[in-house]
């Protein structure tokens, strides 16, 4: 049986649950040319053996399912959204009308680089954006996504020591890295090497001299870091690295704290990835296109992919790096593939191009002064939202976990509710959902017990940070008087607690056919069976 909506006030049910068979949205008018056969315009094996199995709605129905799914998720439309690490901010309604303007959105990727000049000049004026932000010179586009650039970077990395003739088998890593972190070096064939963190929430440097061999490739790092505090030993760690002749690799998630301010290349990094879902306005998450283009110094600049968007010059218009021409004229752009010591191409075509033009759009309406505003807003929330909660009545419940300044995101430690009042992280993220707020990132980072990571980001108002602070003072007061109240949340949403680890072991993922009968199979991982089950959760996140 479907889980009932308490919100749209019906069974919630899949299009094909919903389908009726004759029915239909549009009916196409009769053909008003000869009817061509398909056997002759698709080969025999792009032919169907059979019709797809395709719903029957009509149109009203439709539309009321496709809404009431909306109306299901949670977004920054709805409300606060404070996932530390994720950055989940809000993305000007603009910038969305500026990347879907026809010359960018009809773009043909394997348009003519000569009829696509508009195109290439916004990539190489991204490219030349991003390198100012990064304090490093040279910027490829390539990477679909933030891990796409972690493995881009280890990739040049691997072709640097190549070229010098080295070969290394391990990269560093920190116990505050992403977890994408430690996929990336398994995934590009090293071997990954922990790096501790001090009492003060930074890189152990005695750890990182001890484990600075020669054998080391890398050392990924993000400036600040996953607890949200930017390290005071950078240059010292820059140096220890270099000394051992590896290179620097920066985590660009947490960009946005500092933009403006520091520059990773000023740094001592030798190779930076953004995030243009968390920094730059593209939105965030859902499984769409994604961007992480990478910055690299000089020495890295000759393995970048291929190819790589240039400025050039035409026959007799002088110097191909300013491009300027003859007077009036516009300078042309175009693709670099001849780069015989590159990487390679890391992805068809060039990348997504509206992520390019949304972010692009930020940068340019922003500013240099602009970003370094939205990264000292970003770095004031969320200092104000911490002295908020380290007010009595909170403090001795969520203590945080390093107590000191922080950038753009803090940690918080859930063990004083847990062992005071009875419930855990995940309880306190639940009953969030009661209260109209999307619950902050729990259990991460690693190294801190019962972990609450908090990043209001910069487009918050105060009014919504004071919200906040007053809803987690109440889940924990009305923990102090029945904790089976917030060990049950939540109660307001389309499905209760889901047996997540469940679902992700044994997903249901294939809708039957109509003749196999209605409604997704049950087993285990079924998330309707765990919404009719709230008690059944395993406590994964």
């Amino acid at each position: 049986m479907a889980a009932l909506d308490p919100r749209a006030g019906e069974e919630t049910l899949t299009i094909y649950e919903r389908s009726v068979a004759g029915r239909r949205a549009f009916t196409a008018p009769a053909l008003d040319v000869p009817d061509v056969p398909m056997e002759e315009i698709l080969p025999a094996s792009a032919l169907r053996t059979r019709p797809a199995e395709l719903p029957e709605v009509s149109e009203p129905e439709i539309v009321r399912h496709f809404n009431g799914l909306s109306k299901k998720n949670f977004d920054l439309d709805t409300g606060f959204y404070p996932l530390g690490s994720c950055t989940m901010k809000y993305n000007p309604k603009l910038h969305e009308r500026v990347a879907a303007l026809p010359g960018h959105a009809r773009l043909h990727p394997l348009q003519d680089p000569e009829y696509a000049q508009g195109a290439l000049e916004l990539m190489w004026n991204l490219q030349e954006a991003l390198a100012e932000i990064a304090g490093l010179p040279h910027v490829s586009l390539q990477p679909s996504a933030g891990s796409h650039g972690e493995l881009a970077g280890l990739l040049l990395t691997r072709a640097y020591h190549e070229g010098r003739g080295e070969q290394r088998h391990k990269v560093l890593t920190p116990d505050t890295a992403h977890g994408t972190n430690p996929a990336t070096v398994t995934m590009a064939g090293y071997e990954v090497v922990k790096v501790g963190t001090d009492e003060h929430g930074g890189v152990d440097i005695a750890d990182l001299r001890e484990k600075a061999t020669d054998d080391i490739a890398c050392l990924m790092l993000t400036n600040p870091n996953t607890l949200g505090l930017f390290d005071r030993n950078i240059e010292e760690i820059a140096a220890i690295v270099h000394g051992a002749g590896a290179t620097l690799y920066y985590d660009g998630a947490n960009l946005n704290a500092v933009m403006g301010i520091s520059r990773p290349g000023d740094m001592g990094f030798d190779i930076v990835h953004y995030n243009l879902h968390k920094t730059f306005t593209q939105p965030h998450g859902g499984g769409g296109p994604g961007a992480g283009p990478i910055a690299v110094s000089d020495r890295i600049e000759p393995y970048l992919p291929r190819p790589q968007v240039v400025r050039v010059a035409r026959e007799g218009e002088g110097d191909a790096h300013a491009g300027n021409g003859r007077a009036g004229e516009r300078p042309r752009f175009g693709l670099e593939h001849d780069r015989p010591r590159s990487i390679g191409r890391l992805r068809g075509f060039q990348g997504n191009f509206g992520v390019f033009v949304r972010s692009y759009a930020y940068i340019c309406s922003l500013g240099g002064d602009g970003l370094r505003e939205t990264s000292e807003t970003a770095v004031l929330n969320a200092n104000y939202l911490r002295a908020r909660l380290a007010e009595p009545g909170v403090a001795e419940y969520l203590p945080i976990a390093f107590d000191r300044l922080c950038m753009h995101e803090f940690v918080l430690s859930g063990r004083g509710a847990r062992d005071k009042l009875g419930i855990r992280t995940l309880d306190i993220a639940k009953r969030m959902l009661d209260h109209g707020v999307h619950p902050p990132t729990v259990y991460f980072p690693l190294l801190v017990e019962e972990a609450l990571m908090i990043e209001p980001t910069e487009t918050e108002p105060r009014e919504r940070l004071d919200h906040f602070a007053g809803v987690v003072r109440s889940i924990l007061e009305e923990a102090g008087e029945d904790p089976e109240i917030a060990r049950n949340a939540p109660y307001t949403t389309p499905v209760r607690r889901l047996d997540e680890a469940g679902a992700a072991k044994r997903p249901v993922v294939r809708q039957p056919s109509a003749d196999g009968g209605g409604g997704a199979e049950q087993n285990p991982g079924d998330p309707r069976r765990a919404a009719e089950n709230p008690a059944g959760a395993t406590g994964a996140i």
